[in-house]
């Protein structure tokens, strides 16, 4: 399970104009914001912006500078694997360090929709410990019995970090994982693509191309 909220991205208009330094063409820019204040690039603009993202990671630097902003929830097991994007990436995540005996466990704090009726059973028989030592803590404040819950969790516990991103990660990680067997890469892929301008900016490259 992966979840994908508050999508949203910034500073196109300061990212064109920068894309558009290099042979000092800021006349030719005719990008404007519509009556809902959405920046809308306009003919030029939007060709110079695809004909660079075309070019390679050495010619989209203007990407970098395209900054998105979303709160993922999902299981440690995919944050480890998100941890990978380590250059370009800020995060902030809710904490098990100090929350994990805030609230009591239940089976949908884990990703479970693709287990077997063998292995949802020894999730709830785990659940049923993690919520037993949790009340244990909470009575006492013993460290031992926070001890059980921090080394007894499961990786498919669920936690969300607000990330912020930009273009250029979004491009390495679409064509680095939209075929991963996990499917929450899928869900996160997908939501990618739902950007503006995501369809010529990001799904820039052939199929199977790794590299610029």
């Amino acid at each position: 399970m992966l979840k994908v909220e508050r999508l949203c991205a910034m500073n196109f208009e300061n990212a064109i104009r920068g894309a558009r330094n290099p042979m000092n063409s800021w006349d030719r820019s005719d990008s404007y914001y519509d009556e809902k204040g959405n920046y809308v690039l306009g003919e030029n603009d939007l060709s110079l912006a695809v004909r660079l993202a075309r070019a390679g990671s050495d010619h989209r630097k203007y990407l970098r500078q395209i900054f998105v902003s979303v709160d993922i929830t999902a299981p440690l097991y995919w944050w480890k694997e998100f941890d990978t994007y380590k250059v370009a990436t800020v995060a902030n995540s809710t904490s098990t360090m100090h929350k994990i005996q805030a609230k009591a466990f239940a089976r949908e704090d884990f990703s479970c929709d693709r287990m077997t009726d063998k292995a949802l059973a020894a999730l709830d028989a785990v659940i049923a410990v993690l919520e037993e030592q949790r009340q244990l803590y909470l009575e006492t404040h013993e460290r031992k019995y926070w001890d059980d819950m921090i080394q007894l969790l499961p990786s498919s516990y669920h936690q969300m970090r607000t990330v912020t991103m930009n273009y250029e990660t979004l491009i390495n990680i679409y064509y680095a994982r939209r075929h991963h067997k996990l499917p929450e890469w899928h869900v996160l892929c997908d939501a990618i693509m739902t950007l503006p301008y995501a369809d010529k900016l990001i799904a820039v490259k052939d199929e199977g191309e790794v590299n610029g």
